[in-house]
């Protein structure tokens, strides 16, 4: 395994999704030099997968007092408060800005409203109370990775290393394990085999989620929860993982797997409906919740869970036919047509779904500006856990996160340069090293580990839990973390062995964290504490790597 010299930058980024490259443009147009470290290409991450939306007050008849209200109740007494404010309020501003860059959504006028054609079309998606969801289409994500993309390859400060896996964060201690501070990051150059060192001022994690931990996921391939564990890894602290956020509607079809249908289906009318033991389609929500098929989403997820586990089905379905096909290929063309692949016809035939984990509440604790206890260090977007979601995270709430967080950590990053120049260009930085290491023969322990570890998360620790399963799943996760790190130690590393260690870390940091929480609230549902622990309002689960 060949080892590079040190690459010097100002700042470094783990991640080109929204967070990533939202975070990299704002420090290079603040006058730093950026590396943005990316482990695929640089438009493979979840926000290109994004249908729904961004969740923002825009219309003058919502406020951010109502959106607020909506983010609390559905945080279910988890979320800081402050935070939800602070985001909340900033995110008309920071939409105008990627409207500014170019960035296009949809209005009013594009689906045939001539009086108000000028205004935007916002939806509304479960747990809203309001129509308040900006869009571009049903392929927002999209459409915000195109306009970073552009505005980053077109910024000199900026350079992007895709087909790099980050390692580990470096760390340098002063003191023994004291004053310990980031300054830069180790990662393997796929195509030329070769360690790279990365030095800065700042590092920010902002690697996206953990959905690839899971049998069944709506994240593309690299979502292995890579910033959660280097960042337990470094020390710092990590929050609420045991809220894992399942999809309740993932396109259920043979050949086409981690198809999301947007929420914004039920919130333009969709009704969720199983089949009785007579075979006809019946809508079941009204017995789980008063909102019915735009409750929040854990409620949706374990009604659709347990009608299909009480029916012994495969699916549940979602019923938009009252709409004409006209409205639903304007509306969602590109479910539209990805459903028309599976022979489902939205206008006509009912769409087949089930849930899929999807987003992690949970993350690298942080505070509003992504600042983490480590100075150096910062995370923001899925990776990192603000307060904002709480125990259950409001539909397109991420969105804005990631772009509000983004902007407010390079504000704070600014306000302590002199301090983090001094700390990390005071510092030497030491190669990697690969120690004795050889190549391995054996590659088929990586992929049993890895299967073995996304199923029994799946049975055990999923959105039924139970004392007995998590503790199933402690026992064999104890086991195969031992083996992975042998293997690690033994063998040079290689881009699946690197994913297959942050997999099962990331793992028994979730399982840990559901085994430590005696309740059931939001996203964490343990049949042997059915109930929500009052006592338990705002006190967050945290785990953190004992040196």
């Amino acid at each position: 395994m060949k080892v590079s010299d040190c690459l010097e930058f100002d700042h470094i980024v783990i991640g080109s999704g929204i967070a990533g490259l939202s975070s990299a443009l704002h420090l290079a147009e603040a006058g730093g030099s950026v590396a943005v470290i990316t482990k695929s290409a640089i438009d493979e991450c979840n926000t290109k997968l994004a249908q729904g939306g961004i969740a923002c007050v825009l219309d003058k008849e919502d406020t951010f007092e109502s959106h607020v209200q909506d983010t609390l109740y559905a945080g279910a007494g988890l979320c800081t408060e402050d935070v939800v404010r602070k985001i909340i309020e900033t995110g008309p501003e920071v939409v105008h800005e990627f409207i500014s860059r170019g960035a296009h959504f949809t209005t009013r006028g594009e689906l045939g409203e001539s009086t108000k054609k000028d205004e935007f079309d916002l939806g509304r998606e479960g747990g809203h109370s309001q129509r308040r969801v900006l869009h571009a289409g049903d392929i927002t994500g999209e459409e915000i990775e195109r306009i970073l993309i552009k505005s980053c390859l077109a910024n000199k400060k900026i350079k992007i290393f895709k087909n790099h896996v980050s390692i580990d964060v470096i760390i340098k201690r002063q003191n023994g394990q004291k004053n310990r501070h980031c300054v830069g990051v180790y990662a393997l150059d796929r195509d030329n085999k070769v360690v790279k060192t990365f030095h800065g001022m700042t590092t920010t994690i902002a690697t996206g989620g953990n959905g690839k931990v899971y049998l069944y996921t709506s994240n593309p391939d690299i979502a292995c929860g890579a910033g959660v564990a280097m960042g337990y890894r470094a020390g710092v602290k990590i929050a609420n993982m045991e809220f894992i956020q399942f999809h309740p509607t993932i396109l259920y079809h043979p050949s086409i797997r981690s198809f999301l249908i947007s929420e914004a289906v039920r919130g333009e009318g969709a009704v969720l409906k199983c089949r009785n033991k007579k075979g006809k389609l019946v809508s079941f929500m009204k017995k789980y919740h008063p909102m019915k098929s735009l409750a929040p989403r854990d409620v949706v997820a374990r009604a659709i869970d347990s009608e299909m586990k009480r029916l012994g089905q495969e699916c549940v379905y979602l019923d938009i036919t009252h709409h004409d096909e006209a409205t639903l290929r304007r509306r969602f063309p590109n479910i539209f047509q990805k459903c028309l692949e599976a022979g489902v016809n939205m206008a006509k035939d009912p769409i087949p779904v089930v849930p899929a984990a999807h987003y992690s509440c949970g993350g690298v604790l942080t505070d509003v500006n992504g600042a983490t206890e480590m100075p150096g260090l910062y995370a923001v977007g899925e990776a990192a856990c603000t307060g904002l979601h709480g125990a259950n995270r409001l539909a397109s709430n991420s969105l804005l996160e990631a772009m509000v967080v983004a902007k407010l950590s390079v504000q704070d990053i600014y306000s302590k340069t002199d301090m983090l120049k001094t700390l990390s260009f005071d510092t030497d930085i030491s190669g990697w090293t690969c120690g004795n290491a050889t190549d391995s023969d054996e590659m088929v322990v990586i992929s049993h580990n890895w299967d073995e570890i996304r199923h029994f998360m799946w049975d055990y620790v999923g959105i039924f839990r139970t004392n007995k399963r998590l503790q199933r799943a402690k026992a064999r996760i104890q086991l195969i973390r031992k083996e992975i790190e042998k293997y690690y130690w033994d063998f040079l590393v290689t881009p699946d062995l690197i994913e297959l260690r942050n997999i099962a870390s990331t793992a028994e940091i979730i399982i840990d964290s559901a085994l430590s929480r005696k309740e059931s609230r939001g996203l964490n549902f343990n049949a042997d504490y059915p109930y929500r622990d009052a006592e338990l309002d705002c006190v967050n689960t945290i785990v953190q790597r004992k040196f």
